[in-house]
């Protein structure tokens, strides 16, 4: 990145611009990917085991995580208008801490989407053994990975139109749970209407029926389900307008998190005490099965596995993307920089779904436990990229205060404030994971993984110095 490169980073996103992609992902595809982002497989199927952990009070671990995850895209959006790129996170680690960390966090989020990849796949797997035991976790889960693989290799445009898509069902059908929620409890219809009832949420042992020490440890569960919001951040290069699409899908996230966890979640365990519902086994598929509404919960597992590979297909999208930054910036073999004739880096995609078919591999081996490896792993490189974002943002606003860079058009709330306070929260959660004894397993993978990449980097800087070396800024006065 050299210093003219810094020099004409705008908000105008005109760098973006020149980055090969095509622009084809226009307003109504970026909402709803930002929407989609943040309904996630960690919510229909994973909440599950967390609510057998922490009953009622899980609502509020999901506030809790919901208020640090605003802070995270709120940095993140402040950097995206300051220098909208596709791989953000990458260039603003490489630019604010240095080219190691901008080659560590690129990669790093390469890994969480290929073991997210995993995770999405298997979950799609259990969805569809609801329908058809007999089939295979593994045979379902290869089918998939190919079908999305096709989609993603022919245009960015209809990976928008299917995220689109997937994301509708998932927000209208969240919308259609809860308005059948409220009518149950507040006309007692349905199978559940003799025990459907807010009191429900503390009647049975307490509001903490497990304790708050056992409420606080789901919150390695809780982060991720919210992993995929920062994948608007991706889309900066490829968005028709990212200074008005952006802001948008970011400001939206508030009512976004109250409306389809918290609110959902508070409807679901009124409906239904939180005494039935097990791990493995949707909170929403449960839900609707206790009620007793003909074919509703075939029609909820339907949704749940759209929300499945809609995850997977963004997976996809962004690893694909993060290795042509890698390799633009001399840190990933150079033909993955190369884009086919659609404008897509196919190579990339196909490597990293290649990866992704390990996924399918761990369900033919270890189908009970694929899900809960594959997230731990996958929550602990999202932990990593949340907090390169968030260090990244204080450094900037440092040097804003400074004058040495032009400010953006759209700063963070309460300025570098917030991002401390979700540094904070993100080094506790990683805490809490190295408490677990389950969830541990993830932190020996991401430190086999540190030393394989910095084995890669010092193979780059025997080979070439200048990659592995700072970049010279001219340090600019802003008035």
């Amino acid at each position: 990145m050299t210093s003219e490169r810094v020099t004409e980073s705008t908000s105008t996103g005109t760098e973006a611009s020149g980055e090969g992609y095509e622009r084809g992902l226009g307003s109504r595809q970026v909402q709803m990917i930002a929407i989609g982002g943040a309904i996630g497989v960690g919510l229909f199927l994973g909440a599950g085991a967390n609510i057998a952990k922490a009953g009622p009070s899980l609502i509020l671990m999901y506030a809790l995580a919901g208020v640090i995850i605003f802070f995270i895209m709120r940095a993140l959006g402040e950097l995206l208008l300051y220098r909208p790129v596709s791989g953000s996170f990458a260039e603003y680690s490489r630019e604010f801490l240095g080219p190691f960390f901008g080659y560590f966090t690129g990669w790093t989020y390469w890994l969480m989407w290929v073991v997210t990849g995993m995770a999405e796949l298997t979950a799609a797997a259990i969805y569809v053994h609801y329908w058809f035991p007999a089939v295979p976790q593994w045979v379902t889960a290869l089918v998939f990975l190919v079908v999305l693989f096709v989609a993603n290799l022919i245009s960015v445009k209809l990976f928008g139109e299917i995220e689109f898509w997937f994301s509708m069902v998932k927000v209208t059908a969240l919308i259609g749970m809860i308005v059948i929620g409220l009518g149950v409890l507040t006309f007692g219809f349905s199978a559940a209407g003799d025990t459907a009832a807010v009191s429900n949420l503390w009647q049975f042992d307490g509001f903490f029926p497990k304790g708050i020490g056992s409420s606080l440890m789901t919150l390695q569960g809780v982060m991720f389900a919210y992993l995929a919001v920062e994948l608007v951040g991706v889309t900066a290069g490829e968005s028709e307008n990212p200074e008005k699409t952006l802001p948008k899908a970011i400001n939206t996230l508030p009512w976004r998190i109250a409306l389809f966890y918290v609110g959902a979640l508070t409807v679901i365990l009124a409906v239904v005490k939180w005494t039935e519902f097990a791990p493995g086994v949707s909170p929403f598929v449960e839900a609707f099965a206790v009620i007793g509404i003909p074919a509703g919960a075939g029609i909820v597992n339907f949704v749940v596995l759209t929300a499945a590979l809609s995850s997977c297909n963004s997976g996809m999208y962004s690893t694909g993307r993060m290795l042509r930054t890698l390799a633009d910036n001399g840190e990933a073999p150079r033909v993955f920089s190369r884009l086919s004739a659609s404008k897509t880096p196919a190579l990339g995609v196909t490597v990293s779904v290649a990866f992704m078919a390990i996924g399918v591999a761990l369900n033919y081996v270890v189908p009970d436990k694929a899900f809960g490896y594959v997230t731990s792993v996958a929550t602990a490189a999202g932990i990593w990229t949340w907090l390169m974002i968030l260090i990244s943002h204080v450094l900037y606003r440092r040097k804003v205060v400074a004058g040495r860079l032009p400010a953006s058009s759209f700063p963070a709330p309460g300025g570098a404030v917030c991002s401390y306070i979700a540094i904070a929260f993100l080094l506790f959660v990683t805490c809490l994971i190295a408490y677990d004894a389950e969830a541990r397993v993830c932190l020996y993978v991401m430190a086999g993984w540190t030393v394989a990449l910095g084995i890669g980097w010092l193979l780059l800087k025997s080979r070439t110095r200048e990659i592995t070396e700072p970049r010279a800024r001219e340090p600019e006065e802003v008035g």
